[in-house]
């Protein structure tokens, strides 16, 4: 079952359970597909492009939840939080940080980096093979951990 499947019986789960934070994350993520959609002209939305979707309104989330919090905004922070945590079950399982470090330990030694010059190397390869599993800023500070 496609991503866009899933979102629409959850959509309708929210309705049924007047589940109005749920509602409103899971109709902006099926916006943003219908949107790739229209913009792929009829082709079929890949896995990865979705995964890149919720990757992508989960980091707005939390780019706003610090601006809001930094304000004093609290209450527009708690509302991109729940909507964050909703988009969250979504994606696939993320990786822990010992499983992110081993990962990466892996692509640096098929690489061949051996130090920080190296990390554009390192951040290409590790990039593609964790897409879905971890973020971009975590997949980078382990990056530059290991080859400092």
């Amino acid at each position: 079952m496609s991503l866009e499947n899933i979102i629409s019986e959850a959509i309708k789960t929210a309705m049924r359970e007047k589940d109005r934070v749920a509602l409103d994350s899971l109709r902006a993520v099926k916006a943003q597909i219908l949107n790739l959609q229209t913009e792929a002209r009829g082709t079929e939305v890949s896995v990865e492009q979705e995964i890149a979707i919720l990757q992508r309104m989960i980091k707005q989330r939390k780019d706003s939840f610090e601006q809001f919090s930094a304000q004093g905004r609290n209450d527009l922070a708690e509302v991109e939080d729940a909507q964050m945590k909703v988009i969250e079950k979504y994606l696939p399982k993320q990786l822990s940080p010992e499983e992110l470090e081993a990962e990466i330990k892996s692509i640096i030694s098929e690489t061949g980096a051996e130090s920080a010059k190296d990390l554009g190397k390192v951040m290409g390869a590790a990039s593609k093979a964790l897409a879905g599993k971890s973020d971009g800023k975590s997949i980078s500070e382990m990056a530059k951990k290991l080859l400092s």
